[in-house]
């Protein structure tokens, strides 16, 4: 199983929030780039990178700091966060991005995942991120009646290889991760989830991979010292 380091990006700096929660950020590195220096000395082979303000305005906005950690590591990189047009896929690849996470799209454009699939195949995931099992949208700002498992079956009908599963309620939290909910996503799905919510310690990393998935993504407990890389 692949752990992923969070980076977070708000203003272009490394940020955490509660529960998605923009009022209840704390910011942990002024350069993510540093952040991303750190978790490359750790041993990560992977980062997981999400522009959260691109993710509320409909387009990327933190496209300097994401160049600045393409620059200061060797790591490959998933990157979220306002992906809804192609041009905004291509201009991810071109910075040196290795696979693109369609949030908001996979809900509002299937035809852009339809699309993206076809032509970069196992370098497209989809985000689903929910409460209470319904999928959220725009930052999870715009909360939709979606059901994530219905929306995770048409997904795989569709080609997606990898989904990034975040139940909003834990993310942040530190509470541990919906192994429920999780484990019915990886019975969808098969071996391509990656974990996201709630992870507080090691025995939860031990739990999600227990429960199948293929990553796990830790943001806070890796910056508050709880999970030691």
């Amino acid at each position: 199983m692949i752990v992923y380091p969070a980076i977070d990006l708000r203003a272009g700096r490394c940020v955490r929030l509660v529960e998605g929660d923009f009022a209840r950020e704390t910011v942990y590195d002024a350069d993510p780039a540093a952040a991303a220096a750190r978790w490359a000395a750790a041993g990560a082979a992977w980062l997981h990178v999400v522009d959260l303000d691109g993710a509320v305005v409909g387009e990327p906005v933190n496209l300097p700091a994401i160049r600045r950690i393409r620059r200061a590591v060797d790591l490959r990189i998933e990157l979220g966060g306002g992906l809804r047009l192609p041009e905004h896929l291509d201009a991810a690849f071109d910075l040196g991005i290795d696979r693109v996470i369609l949030g908001t799209a996979a809900l509002r454009s299937p035809d852009l995942v339809h699309a993206a699939v076809r032509d970069h195949g196992d370098a497209v995931a989809v985000g689903l991120d929910a409460r209470d099992g319904r999928l959220a949208a725009g930052g999870w700002l715009d909360q939709t009646d979606a059901l994530a498992t219905e929306v995770a079956q048409r997904l795989r009908a569709a080609g997606v290889r990898h989904v990034v599963f975040t139940d909003i309620a834990r993310d942040g939290t530190l509470a541990g991760p919906n192994l429920p909910a999780l484990r019915e996503m990886v019975s969808l799905l098969g071996d391509g989830v990656i974990a996201s919510g709630g992870i507080g310690g090691l025995d939860d990393v031990r739990r999600v991979r227990e429960a199948g998935a293929a990553g796990v993504v830790i943001g806070r407990a890796l910056y508050d010292g709880r999970v030691d890389l």
